[in-house]
């Protein structure tokens, strides 16, 4: 067998490891809870008062328009000289929360203007809330136009997370320095780290398909923008 295979066979149950536990777990917390900050962010910005929504522009302004790995080193090396002392973990799962909720936020907030007004119009000339209408009505037509952009954001936030290692968090692309510390390989172990962010990428890409053929089926989503 080459070095190099063995090699790459021999570092892959820890590369496994450092996915399974701390890449994966980042990636799924960060977007559930940045879907929900994008959601309520982009409520707000629809219909809070213009105070508040200026407010929420402000952070949505701040957060796209600085790099992510600026941001992780502010919460994990910045906060720390105000007193706020954060795990690596915990830093990284508030960094990347806020980030996807301020680029959600603007996928969400357009998808709801894109439904017609008559949608509306609709709903409260049958006797419906505003909670009821936009839960029975503006939501699921929504949704249908949001699943492919909002996939996009969470394969891209896999791999994201790569910049965790920059401040200490354990995930895959650290796990891939440790090793490459003490083998003085970094090609080989490199590849290897890119092949397993490929393999993830590529499988969440196929079930994202899935998905959208699926909606396709139950009304498109050209048919729920229209």
């Amino acid at each position: 067998m080459p070095p190099w295979l063995s090699l790459m066979i021999d570092s892959l149950p820890s590369l496994l490891w450092a996915c399974l536990v701390f890449t994966v777990p980042l990636t799924l917390l960060s977007f559930v809870l940045g879907l929900a900050v994008g959601f309520i962010a982009a409520i707000t910005r629809l219909f809070a008062p213009a105070p508040i929504a200026a407010i929420v522009r402000f952070y949505v302004w701040i957060i796209r328009g600085t790099p992510l790995l600026v941001q992780l080193f502010l919460i994990f090396y910045g906060l720390p000289s105000v007193g706020i002392v954060l795990d690596a973990f915990p830093a990284a799962l508030i960094g990347f929360t806020l980030n996807v909720g301020a680029y959600t936020s603007e996928i969400i907030r357009a998808v709801l203007v894109s439904v017609p007004k008559g949608q509306w119009e609709a709903a409260y000339s049958i006797g419906m809330t505003w909670a009821q209408a936009m839960r029975r009505t503006i939501l699921p037509q929504a949704t249908r136009v949001a699943v492919p952009p909002l996939s996009n954001t969470f394969i891209s936030l896999v791999k994201d997370t790569s910049l965790a290692a920059a401040i200490t968090v354990p995930e895959l692309f650290r796990a891939g320095q440790r090793i490459v510390a003490t083998t003085y390989e970094p090609l080989i172990l490199y590849v290897e780290v890119a092949l397993i962010y490929l393999v993830v990428s590529s499988v969440l890409s196929s079930l994202q398909a899935r998905v959208e053929k699926r909606f396709s089926r139950y009304g498109g989503f050209i048919e729920a923008g229209s």
